[in-house]
């Protein structure tokens, strides 16, 4: 075997396909490091790496021995351009497993915040835009901050509002339309962002 590892690739291909599977274990040891970094790199996970990286060298393999590979004196190159192939067929199999169609849309359902634990600017953003909301509420009339809280806030329908507020479903319609002109109005004037 310490013979075989001074030889050029080509000619360790070459061995291989003649029988000495020898010839084929010195190009592994050769080139594992290297190719299994470079792996590694792209897809940051050790077992998906790993899995990856003894997948091409099963492909190299199957190529060489059906007499598909052409010697040129590049077969790190090739060996690596399998691997990164490979890469590229993982991720779009992953995409084409994670979209759902609907109405013709795709949507990648795991690719969605709400599935994401919270970072910090994001809490601090969403407890912005409460603080902001709290505020514009508090500026509104009083009928029309009473109708606003007690339906979305208690959860109220508009029945058990004028019930409530002893007025017509028809005046707590109104109070809350105005509520939310004047809402839309002051975020408008205020230049306040309530989105995340």
């Amino acid at each position: 075997m310490n013979n075989l590892c001074c030889l050029a690739d080509d000619e360790l291909v070459r061995l291989y396909v003649g029988g000495n599977s020898q010839a084929f274990d010195v190009l592994i040891d050769k080139y594992k490091s290297k190719l299994f970094s470079y792996i590694y790199h792209i897809v940051k996970e050790y077992e998906l790496a790993n899995d990856i990286f003894q997948e091409t060298f099963i492909k190299a393999i199957t190529t060489i021995s059906s007499g598909r590979y052409t010697a040129n004196g590049k077969f790190a190159a090739w060996i690596t351009r399998i691997a990164h192939n490979l890469i590229i067929d993982y991720y779009r199999q992953e995409k084409v497993e994670n979209l759902q169609s609907c109405d013709c849309e795709e949507y990648d359902l795991l690719n969605k915040k709400e599935l994401c634990e919270e970072t910090i600017e994001d809490g601090i953003i969403r407890n912005q835009i409460h603080s902001d909301i709290r505020k514009l509420i508090k500026a509104l009339p009083k009928s029309q901050q009473d109708v606003l809280l007690l339906r979305y806030y208690k959860n109220m329908s508009f029945k058990e509002i004028a019930d409530m507020t002893n007025v017509s479903i028809n005046t707590a319609l109104g109070r809350m339309r105005y509520a939310i002109l004047n809402l839309r109005r002051m975020v408008e004037e205020n230049d306040i962002v309530l989105t995340v």
